[in-house]
Order: structure tokens, then sequence, then C-alpha cells
């Protein structure tokens, strides 16, 4: 955890950690601080954060505590951490951060935060894609608590099959019916559990079902096999923190 001062008037706080309504969208300073955080990552490139109503409850929690106690912190006695807060809430994750704060507007907020690098690279880190804002009222301050993640869908083992299967089919491979054969070998930490033995396996944990790990890319281009099997497997995960599994069993 990192902790910064910045003037007299605003403290920041900073964690992230890397291993989804209160309101439907925000409103009044929450707004603001989505749409400051948007606008800058769109000057940078980056894609817009989607607002996650999971992570909301869990800063609006967190805010509502600190503004009560007035004090700026990520985990106030008895409470639990950011990401047992966040997983409680119904978020799934691979990638969770926060910035925290505590300050005379929004405006002024989300400026304090773009001068801190720590929390500069929060919401300009390419691997989120997902926030939860709140604010709540002090006395004449505002505690602010953005919770960026990865978010990880809740996909079916079928769907999360078909999305790679997908991408095996396009790169030319003939697809197999021994999925339960995959299935079986995904919840091993390796190897393969099934009748038909094939010429390589590869086990994987990924958010991202859309992109292929380079190592199997690499088996593809060598043309030497032909033939493929996807297998998924529930993933799990503690607090919320969590990856699809999959097996790609390949075939000469």
């Amino acid at each position: 955890m990192r902790i910064g001062l910045a003037l007299a008037t605003l403290i920041l706080a900073n964690v992230a950690y890397s291993w989804p309504p209160a309101r439907a969208q925000g409103s009044g300073p929450e707004q603001t601080l989505l749409e400051s955080a948007n606008r800058e990552r769109a000057a940078h490139g980056l894609g817009p954060l989607k607002w996650s109503a999971a992570l909301a409850v869990a800063a609006r929690e967190h805010a509502q505590r600190m503004a009560e106690q007035n004090i700026l912190s990520h985990k106030l006695p008895g409470e639990a951490g950011m990401a047992e807060r966040a997983s409680k809430a119904g978020a799934r994750f691979s990638v969770l951060a926060e910035n925290v704060a505590v300050g005379p507007s929004a405006e002024s907020i989300h400026k304090q935060w773009m001068n801190s690098p720590p929390h500069r690279a929060n919401l300009l880190d390419p691997q989120v894609d997902s926030v939860g804002i709140a604010v709540a009222p002090s006395h004449d301050a505002l505690f602010a608590v953005e919770d960026f993640s990865l978010a990880v869908g809740n996909l079916s083992l079928e769907d999360q099959e078909k999305i790679i299967n997908s991408i095996l089919r396009e790169r030319g491979l003939r697809l197999l019916s021994y999925t339960s054969d995959a299935r079986r070998s995904c919840a091993l930490d390796n190897g393969y559990d099934g009748n038909n033995v094939p010429s390589f396996v590869l086990h994987y944990a990924t958010s991202d079902l859309h992109t292929l790990p380079e190592l199997l890319e690499m088996r593809i281009r060598s043309g030497k096999y032909h033939s493929a099997v996807v297998g998924a497997c529930p993933g799990g995960g503690k607090f919320g923190f969590s990856n699809y599994r999959i097996a790609v069993l390949l075939f000469e």
C-alpha cells in the first residue's frame, strides 16, 4: 500500500492487486469522476471504463465508513479488505485496484489523483475495464472511492469452449468431440485424462478468452497439428479473484 499527501486540502492513498444497483451509473460527484476518468483514458488512447454496479456497492460501503469515522484508509478497523468487500458485493475479477481520497470537490479529487503517480497509474491502467465509484460527504469534505477491476464474466463452460473453438477453427484446426477428455484434463494441474492421447496439452488460466497464449499460437503455426479439442473447468479463486481455466489438446 502506498500513501501520499497532497497539499493541505487533500489526502490520497492507493493500493492495487494483480492476480464485476446501488445506483445505475452514479450521480453528481460520482458521475463527474466517471466522466473525468474516461476523458483522461480517451486522451491516452485507452478504452472507457464500464460502470460496475457490484464495485459501486463495495465502494459506497467503504466511502460511507470513512466519512462516518473521518478516516482515510483502504481498510478501517473491523472492516473487510478491498478484495473481500468487492467479492461480497458480487464482483469477479482478475485485477483489482483502488483509489481513495478526501477533498472539497469531485473536480479537485480527480485533479489530485491525476497528479499522483500511483493513482494516475490506476486511472490509466490498460489492464482494467470496469469501475465503481462512490462519494460520501463528511462536514465540508467529500470522501471518494474508485474501485477498478478487470472483470471476469459468468460464462458457462460451454460458452467458454465455444469462444476458443471459434478461434481454433479460424486457425485451420479441425475440432474433435473429446470434450469430456479435455474437461477432465482441465481439472488437472498438468497432463491429460482420457482415452484419446493428444500430441500436446496446454493448461492455462486467463481473463481474456479471445486471446490464445503465445505458446499455443506457436504450436499451431508450426503446422504439426491438425486437430484440437478444448475443455473448460471452474476457475475458483479467493475473494472474487478469478480466471477462466482452459485445457487445449492438440493432435497431429
